[in-house]
């Protein structure tokens, strides 16, 4: 009897003990070391600026250490998959464009499924985007560009930052309306497709305006249109493709931070609601809109219909375009 009370009270003060030690864990901060935000494409372009932009907020802000780590490579896959396979408490996030959410609809192997393989934590802005042409070339408007390319279609090729990004199916669909089949060549992120352009090894590109328009104002490139259905405050210079002919043209280019799957919903919560209110004070301090950028504060909620959405209406735009995934 002695023995058997001696074990029963040995359980209880293990039981207290284990019970005790529970709170202690539970209480740990997040973040209590750096997160990783991974780009997956080159540094340098649109969504690497962005990336950057949103990090030094947070830390400044809020007190998150966010570390950008650039794993470009395989349309996004890349930097993607280590997101997919990491970890699910929170240090290894995605920031990435429109592009991340479209893997399936261009890829014949996607690794993984956008919309089920991550957890969405927020929809942070979108960007107009425009085109641009190699300086080399003798049109000075897109009108003259679109004659030139229809009487020499093989001396001309659009860049594209990946496949699947809004500057790629914008490209699709000015094929398109533009009565052309150009050539489009796939580069790993925005940078080198667009030093190509400038160096007239390629000869056009559409990408958001915040990565192309300083090399268009100093001349390095041509800037043709913006691709939106109104020309931006930041270049009210430039045109849109609709007033040039091609009407109801309308395109943009939209960024968003994701997670493993299955990252829990308390994190979530946590992470939504600090990346919000650092877009928040980046809109009122007018760093996005001297880039470009047009601020979006929703819920995960929010940003997991908005991107099912824009994958059935693009996947119908590939389907008129007969495109093929590669």
């Amino acid at each position: 009897m002695f023995q058997r009370r001696q074990i029963l009270v040995s359980s209880l003060s293990l039981l207290g003990a284990s019970l005790s030690a529970m709170p202690l864990r539970a209480q740990t901060k997040y973040p209590d070391r750096p997160i990783r935000l991974i780009v997956p494409f080159a540094a340098g372009g649109g969504v690497d600026v962005f990336a950057r932009l949103l990090a030094e907020k947070m830390r400044q802000a809020h007190g998150y250490n966010l570390v950008v780590e650039n794993r470009p490579g395989a349309n996004g896959a890349i930097g993607g998959g280590a997101v997919r396979n990491a970890e699910t408490d929170g240090y290894t996030l995605l920031f990435s464009a429109s592009t991340h959410v479209m893997a399936r609809q261009v890829m014949k192997n996607a690794p993984y499924d956008p919309l089920t393989d991550f957890t969405p934590i927020a929809r942070v802005g979108q960007a107009p985007m425009m085109m641009v042409m190699s300086p080399s070339r003798a049109p000075n408007s897109l009108p003259e560009m679109v004659a030139a390319a229809r009487s020499a279609p093989d001396k001309w090729m659009f860049a594209v930052s990946a496949l699947g990004a809004a500057g790629h199916l914008a490209t699709i669909d000015f094929n398109r309306v533009a009565g052309l089949n150009l050539t489009i060549v796939p580069y790993r992120g925005t940078a080198p497709g667009l030093n190509d352009v400038a160096a007239g090894h390629i000869q056009l590109m559409i990408d958001p305006v915040l990565a192309l328009l300083p090399m268009a104002q100093e001349g390095q490139v041509k800037g043709l249109a913006v691709t939106t259905a109104k020309r931006t405050a930041l270049a009210p210079e430039f045109p849109t493709v609709s007033e040039q002919g091609l009407p109801a043209f309308d395109h943009t280019t939209w960024y968003g931070v994701w997670g493993p799957k299955a990252l829990p919903a308390s994190l979530v919560s946590q992470l939504n609601e600090t990346i919000n209110e650092a877009v928040r004070q980046l809109e009122a301090e007018k760093r996005l809109a001297q880039i470009g950028l047009e601020a979006i504060v929703e819920g995960p909620s929010e940003f997991d219909a908005f991107a099912r959405g824009y994958v059935t209406r693009n996947a119908e735009l590939l389907k008129l375009a007969n495109y093929e995934p590669v």
